[in-house]
């Protein structure tokens, strides 16, 4: 048969079982599917209904313990039964992979360019100047801004953002003929999602390359894949074409994630509520040295004069493009990292806090971070992971009462206790995600720093937990400071708004007027950005006086 119409990648009834002692869970059962080269295939469905699990059986890189069955052709060749080194020659060349969660797929102990030369390296490419102006090449096709500069820049010194770019720069090295991408834009802002997808559009078009999309986003699939399929608790529930799946989807699990959004309007600010946290003309600037002697030479404003203030029962959301300094602010507040001005909390002023005087604070003041496998430790249980602040700040509780506190904290964040004694990686990252949430709010803080808190969850879950969210502000009277790229979350938590651009504050106020009626150029530009890659992002009034 014809190999051009022959589908480049076929998986046939595929199932992936994983064994704890004597019980067997089913984490795919029976799986097909073909992706024709050239074409985007999308598997969508809610966080655990084994669609990364099914991505990751194609190269073989299921977790200990996993049993897979079935076929998967790639190219005609069943990438389950052939040897390994057959098997190396094709992954990280012919078959590549964006991993949800660059953080923990990057090394921390290497700079940019070594992990992009090593791909490179590894399939063939020799000569460090050719390798070099590849690597460059690369990060300038992913949008990263002075690539020269950044070759030697270490994972934890980008944004989120920009680690997921050096990741897709990683997968492209060796124009690959399948692209495997697992969220590839859970960590981008909306202008650099639009930036990807045309960037990974314009490499389909010019390679002929396959994309296996995974996603929560149907925004994304509506508007990026020729075919969708929808997967529920291992199985695949419904597939076809975007344009028929999405017009008229026949299987009511289909139909509810379709109809599925954050829902509700913000706890409304009350202007007379105490200040729990503020700060003014808060500065964070990094030094840049060179040289010999390493003298400083200049500074990264991250975060450049914002003046900001957090009152009691209410959220203020912080949205930018990635590196804007949402995420260095709230850490500033937080007294993570070192910054000028000041800071006062609960009326306290606390910037020139030792970490001795900041300790007893901590229980007070929380934070759920934007990648939860790295801010998860695999070596602890979730029970641990959740009562680690328990231990430290209430030393008095026993272990069943530490546990039960747990247990209730698990409950609320819609996960089932019975799972507390498992570990991170026995979980999808919407679950994961959860965990996070249960470990911030089981110390009962007042002031809750939520960094891109909903990233990494599906739609039906993001709903879920935003409903979690202000119910859990408005009983215990939470201040929350909320960073987000997704404006339907924000619209949905947040009664202030403040939008940010190289380390300043360009617009802000009331969330609903600034929706509304953005003043500010690049705020008509970022909400316009969104409008186009988020499904009924705001309403139909809102995205009119937005494109005015």
């Amino acid at each position: 048969m014809d190999a051009k119409t022959t589908p480049l990648l076929d998986v046939r009834n595929l199932s992936v079982s994983f064994l704890h002692g004597s019980r067997e869970t089913i984490a795919v059962d029976n799986v097909s599917f073909s992706l024709e080269r050239g074409k985007t295939l999308a598997l969508v469905g809610e966080s655990g209904s084994g669609k990364s699990i099914s991505a990751l059986s194609i190269v073989r890189l299921l977790p200990p313990g996993a049993i897979p069955a079935g076929e998967a052709f790639f190219d005609g060749e069943n990438m389950l039964t052939i040897p390994d080194a057959r098997l190396r020659a094709i992954r990280g060349a012919r078959i590549t992979m964006v991993f949800q969660e660059p953080m923990t797929s990057l090394n921390p102990l290497h700079t940019i360019e070594q992990q992009i030369a090593e791909i490179l390296e590894l399939h063939g490419m020799r000569g460090r100047d050719a390798m070099r102006a590849r690597v460059i090449e690369l990060l300038m096709e992913v949008g990263i801004p002075n690539p020269e500069a950044r070759l030697g820049a270490y994972p934890h010194q980008l944004s989120g953002g920009q680690r997921q770019r050096v990741m897709i720069a990683m997968a492209l090295a060796n124009k690959p003929d399948l692209l495997i991408a697992d969220e590839p834009t859970t960590a981008l802002d909306v202008t650099v999602q639009a930036q990807i997808l045309a960037l990974l559009e314009r490499l389909q078009q010019t390679y002929g390359m396959a994309m296996l999309f995974i996603t929560h986003d149907l925004g994304l699939v509506r508007r990026f894949a020729d075919t969708v399929c929808v997967m529920q608790k291992g199985r695949i529930v419904e597939q076809g074409d975007v344009a028929t799946v999405f017009s008229a989807p026949s299987h009511p699990y289909t139909q509810a994630l379709l109809t599925a959004e954050p829902k509700g309007d913000p706890i409304i600010e009350n202007a007379q509520a105490p200040v729990v946290v503020s700060a003014d003309n808060l500065r964070v600037w990094f030094p840049i040295k060179r040289g010999f002697m390493r003298r400083t030479v200049d500074h990264v404003k991250a975060v450049d004069g914002v003046t900001v203030a957090v009152r009691e029962g209410a959220t203020v959301g912080v949205v930018g493009e990635s590196g804007s300094g949402k995420t260095t602010l709230a850490l500033a507040l937080l007294r993570l990292i070192r910054s000028e001005g000041p800071i006062v909390f609960l009326g306290q002023r606390i910037d020139g806090d030792s970490v001795a005087e900041m300790r007893p604070l901590r229980r007070d003041m929380q934070i759920v971070f934007q990648d939860p496998y790295g801010s998860l430790s695999p070596r602890m249980s979730v029970a641990e992971i959740v009562a680690e602040g328990l231990t430290v700040q209430r030393p008095e509780l026993t272990l069943d009462q530490r546990r039960e506190i747990v247990a209730r904290a698990l409950k609320e964040t819609g996960l089932d206790p019975a799972t507390m004694d498992r570990y991170p990686h026995e979980f999808s990252g919407g679950q994961r995600q959860r965990i996070a949430i249960a470990r911030a709010m089981v110390l009962e803080p007042k002031f809750v720093v939520l960094d891109e808190p909903t990233s990494a969850l599906d739609m039906s879950v993001q709903a879920q937990i935003i409903d979690l969210l202000r119910d859990l502000q408005r009983r215990r009277s939470l201040a929350y400071l909320f960073i987000s790229h997704d404006l339907r979350v924000v619209k949905a938590l947040a009664a202030h708004l403040i939008v940010m651009r190289h380390g300043k504050v360009v617009e802000e106020g009331p969330a609903a007027q600034v929706f509304a009626q953005p003043q500010k150029e690049y705020t008509r530009a970022l909400f316009a950005a969104a409008f186009r890659n988020q499904a009924e992002a705001l309403d139909d009034n809102s995205v009119s006086n937005n494109k005015n």
